[in-house]
């Protein structure tokens, strides 16, 4: 069984091999690389107020070359698509071109009136005009341009100027943003401004490749992602988060497991230790009660009586020395079992709770580490040791930051794995405790091995010998690569065991990097004209 997990269990756990001074800067250097080498190319892009432009003109470019389509057409294409190249692609294949263009409401034939008439009547307002005081859409219907304006005031005012269709009843079409445009400027300026930059927001509001930073106060950037969308990035404003719901990095937490176990801290966290200490349980109805007074016959607000200390149902009668018919200090096993259902889940929920807790005090303690760190670090590169390179430092550091933090995560995912209310028909009792033992062997073996690296460089080994610091070093790189694999190993029991055996398709994670969250470059501008969105927005 230990070759299926990779490593044991006893102190031996990880081999430490030591070499060379002339090898030993190569390997030194091809590790840490490998650890946290630069990116290269990313497969998710920084989208600045200045880029955004550039951005949409990238996917507009694509489509109104391979369509042969102007450029308000093929906006009103990818809007309804939601900024989907490929599947713009798709359906023109599928569907063809005639019902692709139908289904997002463009019209390629301009029906619009050459305005023969000297007078025309509007079907809103019921009045007639000038023709020149009248517009057409494409899909041929006239109104005057008062009418026009009021409407698409309206539209933009309350946010819907993506898409605005005709005004005509029962009339799909898209109105060319050309004419809105010229309409509302000519009433206002400002307005036509909110059109323009409403179109442009389109980008990232309707693109499912496209996400504003969640940060607070707000950056500005957007973030698009090139391939998989469960994935985890972060922002050239250095704020890290889960792509799919835009809430703070959680694998392998998936996003409902996280939300979930999110609400319930914050809700019930701060009070489950008073509720252990302080209430009992209702052998009748099962509810909590909290005892007022010195008496121990408590009685419940369903009306059952019941002892404090052993928490049995009584009768009412008692003295100051007994209750009547009852005795509590003979155990019995029934006075587990009655309650037993009802306690469970609270003692499940607080061993899940306890180690979350432990986890995250001992992350933000380690944080305080990093100075320590970096301090012993320049005391040894000024003194003897100025020719050597001490990088192993802080990429051991960055290894037990990122373990810990998925340790973190990974107490709330059992929570939800293993419990019955997200999966409780996905698995019979004996499968899932064969899981939940697959996992936990996974989860402790990686346990064990963070918490010796914490200890490792706590150590103060600035003020160790030469052969001593060697030793710290080969320890610390070793164990970084046993934790690295560890995490790699439970992340793909998750996914292939435990997850990958459902039929609910919903929990998906962010894939395990050893480089960490993937950083966001920056997008290229190719296209020569730039803009910038107006500052109200931020």
């Amino acid at each position: 069984m230990e070759e299926d997990y990779g490593y044991g269990s006893s102190d031996d756990e990880y081999n430490i091999s030591f070499y060379d001074d002339d090898d030993e800067q190569l390997e030194e250097t091809e590790d840490e690389n490998e650890l946290l080498g630069t990116y290269g190319e990313t497969s998710c892009k920084v989208i600045r107020k200045e880029s955004l432009l550039a951005a949409q003109k990238e996917d507009l470019s694509s489509v109104m070359d391979l369509l042969s389509l102007k450029e308000n057409n093929a906006r009103t294409l990818l809007i309804h698509y939601s900024w989907d190249v490929d599947k713009v692609l798709s359906v023109f294949v599928e569907k063809g071109e005639a019902q692709m263009y139908s289904e997002a409401g463009v019209l390629m034939d301009n029906l619009s009136s050459s305005h023969v008439l000297t007078k025309i009547a509007c079907q809103i307002c019921f009045e007639e005009f000038p023709a020149n005081e009248t517009t057409s859409v494409n899909c041929g219907h006239c109104f005057c341009n008062d009418c026009w304006t009021e409407y698409f005031t309206v539209k933009i005012n309350e946010g819907q100027s993506r898409r605005i269709t005709c005004m005509a009843h029962k009339c799909n079409a898209i109105c060319d943003e050309e004419k809105i445009r010229n309409l509302v400027s000519a009433r206002d300026p400002r307005l036509a401004e909110k059109f323009d930059r409403f179109l442009l927001e389109s980008y990232i509001e309707d693109n499912k490749r496209v996400k504003w930073c969640p940060s607070v106060p707000h950056c500005g950037n957007a973030i698009r992602v090139e391939k998989d969308k469960y994935c985890e990035v972060e922002c050239a404003c250095g704020l890290q988060f889960c792509f799919t719901c835009s809430s703070e990095v959680h694998s392998p937490c998936s996003c409902l497991m996280w939300e979930l176990w999110r609400r319930k801290y914050h809700d019930e966290s701060a009070t489950v230790d008073w509720i252990m200490s302080n209430t009992k349980y209702c052998p009748k109805c099962h509810k909590l009660v909290e005892k007022n007074g010195g008496c121990n016959l408590v009685r419940c607000i369903c009306g059952q009586p019941f002892c404090w200390l052993c928490g049995g149902a009584t009768g009412f009668e008692h003295d100051y020395e007994s209750i009547a018919n009852h005795e509590c200090g003979r155990y019995k096993e029934e006075h587990g079992a009655k309650d037993a259902s009802a306690r469970k889940e609270v003692w499940r929920y607080t061993h899940y709770y306890k180690l979350y807790k432990a986890h995250t005090e001992s992350l933000v303690a380690e944080a305080n580490l990093k100075e320590k760190l970096q301090h012993e670090t320049v005391t040894l590169e000024e003194g003897e040791w100025a020719s050597r390179d001490f990088s192993w430092v802080p990429n051991g550091f960055y290894r037990l930051s990122r373990s810990r933090q998925i340790l973190l995560y990974s107490y709330p995912f059992a929570y939800y794995m293993f419990g019955k209310e997200l999966f409780r028909n996905e698995m019979t009792e004996e499968e899932r405790a064969i899981k939940q033992n697959l996992f936990e062997n996974q989860q402790q073996q990686l346990e064990r091995n963070v918490e010796r690296l914490s200890m490792l460089l706590e150590e103060p080994f600035a003020e160790y010998s030469e052969s001593k610091v060697m030793t710290t070093k080969m320890e610390i790189m070793s164990l970084s690569t046993v934790i690295d694999n560890l995490c790699k190993r439970l992340y793909d029991c998750i996914e292939n065991e435990l997850l990958g055996s459902l039929q609910s398709a919903i929990h998906i994670i962010a894939p395990y990097r050893s480089k960490g969250v993937e950083k966001a470059s920056e997008l290229l501008d190719t296209h020569s004209t730039k803009t910038a969105l107006p500052e109200e927005k931020y």
